[in-house]
């Protein structure tokens, strides 16, 4: 078949963006260490609920925090390890892969083939941040379903029920609604956690720099949030809304800090992408 020079020629110039998340996200889920933080993440709330089973249920009101209201009262399980997790384990697993997704590409010159393949460097932020998206959700899904079975099976407590701090007693369709809630919050703090990490992954071929800059930046705005002198920095802080998930355990369900912790979660993600994306323009192949 023959073409004149009237006929046009179409040629593509980029890699379709669907083949592209659908090989980064094959290439995330095959890595042996994330299965591995994903595994371990699994077993938080199971050893929790082990926990609270073998001391013998105490009652409400004793014991370390939010995890004696665990005993009888299954369904504050996820809730709890997940408020848990997100101190420190959740970010490791988000920071991990947002490190693996750039820094770590570069560290084994990966990297150079995708910036001089036909991909474009938007397309690139987006195809490594969906990969980050999925840790987050998978990690937070993990938990969340393996605090509830166990939470149902190990701990026990009124079928279908949920005891507030408040007191009052949820049926199960809001008993879900609330962890379904606090999962989804979770997930946008990480998110956060994850678009600073990937920021930072541009900035250095060393995934380790990325880890320890993460966490010990959480580490220090721990510190500073738990210092009355510094009580101005609250409004920036990530860390400072951490803790805004067990809202959903009250009743009536307070807002005010999941919406402002929310906001700021979205300040970072917007933060992270923007330097994200202009570090990746920017970048020699």
């Amino acid at each position: 078949m023959t073409t004149t020079a009237d006929t046009p020629v179409t040629t593509r110039t980029h890699a379709p963006l669907g083949r592209l998340l659908g090989a980064e996200l094959r290439w995330v889920l095959r890595r042996p260490r994330t299965l591995v933080v994903l595994g371990l993440l699994a077993l938080v709330p199971l050893a929790i609920a082990i926990g609270v089973a073998t001391a013998g249920g105490p009652p409400s009101g004793r014991g370390p925090g939010l995890v004696a209201e665990i005993a009888g009262n299954g369904f504050v399980l996820p809730v709890v390890a997940l408020g848990l997790a997100l101190a420190l384990l959740l970010p490791l697993a988000v920071a991990q892969a947002a490190a693996d997704a750039i820094a770590g590409e570069a560290a084994t010159g990966t990297l150079r083939g995708l910036l001089l393949a036909p991909v474009g460097r938007v397309r690139l932020v987006v195809m490594k941040s969906a990969g980050v998206v999925m840790v987050a959700v998978l990690a937070v899904l993990l938990i969340a379903v393996v605090g509830m079975v166990a939470g149902t099976v190990v701990v026990g407590g009124a079928q279908g029920t949920l005891v507030t701090l408040s007191g009052t007693t949820l049926g199960v369709g809001e008993a879900l609604g609330r962890i379904a809630l606090v999962a989804v919050w979770t997930v946008g703090q990480l998110l956060a956690v994850g678009a600073v990490a990937l920021a930072i992954s541009t900035l250095t071929e060393h995934p380790l720099v990325v880890l320890a800059s993460v966490l010990g930046g959480l580490i220090v705005f721990g510190v500073l949030s738990a210092i009355p002198s510094l009580e101005w920095l609250q409004p920036v802080l990530l860390t400072t809304g951490f803790s805004a998930g067990t809202d959903v355990l009250r009743d009536p369900l307070p807002f005010d800090n999941l919406w402002s912790s929310t906001i700021r979660a979205l300040v970072y993600i917007a933060i992270g992408l923007v330097v994200t994306v202009v570090r990746m323009r920017r970048r020699d192949a």
